[in-house]
């Protein structure tokens, strides 16, 4: 672990590559455009020492690739990699770990993390980059907001003296700042496998001792759930633990098909526990609680009901404050 200068908290975790491109299954377009991002490390200093390109432009000859795609898709998978192909170290920055509680740190936490990268030759890569990457605000009124412009201000300059390799890891590319789309060498594009790159998936989650009853059928598993790789990975270790609980002689136990099929089916219902809101917009008439109705008082208006709780809620929070301050 990199500690920040003050020894107080780590800034990075530091890791000796150990995945390859062997380790992961990719549709097509997505390796081919990793494949042109390693090329572009691999010719760098040709393009900037040799090609005189360097003295020609001094700054923006960081190499920076932003890998954008839902969770699960494989994006950190692929940084180690490329920091395995390159034979570096990959430094993992995560923004809680840079945030500070003091004002003008975060900033400066991030400048170290480039310095460190730059003394180590590291792989740098922003995990969740849109939380420490997001647009700017333009009114500036509170301090976290002039704090959050700051962190961006001071990671596009660093973007444009670093000469090292930098990825940016996110689910919401929307939410960059503008100011980075030309800073960025190379846009990598993850999304969900298709079914027969699910297939392989399934297959490769297996291990060589992991006992397959004969019905298990990958290609029956990949073609009805739409789903990432990490999706396949956590069902397959819900299959296992399901037969490995199961009771019976242990030199028979094994995971069936119906393991797997229970095990990818409780991860979809967990999504979609996980998408769920308390609150949802129904044929634009306002908002409806998504709650059983059998909690609420019969007939009570359930259309009508959010905003006058949200309003007791801001009262009682700010009768909560006044008492706070008096006291």
């Amino acid at each position: 672990m990199i500690s920040s200068l003050t020894g107080s908290r780590p800034l990075a975790q530091s890791i000796a590559p150990r995945l390859t491109f062997d380790d992961v299954i990719l549709p097509e377009a997505t390796r081919r455009a990793l494949d042109h991002a390693l090329a572009q490390v691999r010719r760098h200093d040709l393009i900037f020492r040799q090609w005189g390109l360097g003295e020609r432009y001094a700054t923006g000859q960081a190499l920076a690739f932003n890998f954008a795609g839902p969770p699960g898709t494989g994006k950190t998978i692929c940084a180690e990699a490329i920091a395995h192909a390159l034979g570096r170290r990959l430094l993992v920055v995560r923004y809680a770990e840079v945030e500070s509680m003091w004002a003008g740190e975060t900033p400066k936490n991030v400048a170290e993390l480039f310095q460190i990268a730059r003394e180590e030759n590291a792989v740098l890569l922003f995990d969740e980059a849109d939380s420490i990457a997001a647009r700017r605000s333009t009114s500036p009124d509170f301090g976290y907001t002039r704090e959050a412009n700051a962190v961006v201000n001071v990671l596009l300059r660093e973007l444009e003296t670093f000469r090292g390799v930098v990825i940016f890891a996110t689910n919401l590319a929307a939410n960059f700042d503008p100011a980075f789309e030309r800073r960025i060498r190379t846009q990598v594009l993850f999304e969900v496998p298709d079914a027969r790159a699910r297939a392989r998936i399934w297959r490769a989650q297996m291990h060589s001792r992991t006992p397959l009853h004969r019905d298990v059928d990958f290609a029956r598993l990949a073609e009805p759930y739409e789903v990432t790789g990490g999706d396949i990975r956590n069902a397959v270790v819900k299959a296992a633990t399901a037969a490995a609980l199961e009771p019976g002689d242990e030199a028979t136990r094994a995971i069936h098909q119906r393991h797997l099929e229970a095990g990818i089916q409780e991860v979809i219902a967990g999504k979609r526990v996980m998408q769920q809101s308390l609150f949802s917009v129904a044929g634009g008439t306002g908002l409806v609680p998504v709650v059983a109705h059998d909690v609420l008082p019969p007939g009570f208006p359930t259309g009508a009901w959010a905003l006058p709780l949200s309003t007791a809620a801001f009262v009682m929070a700010l009768a909560a404050l006044i008492v706070a301050l008096v006291l």
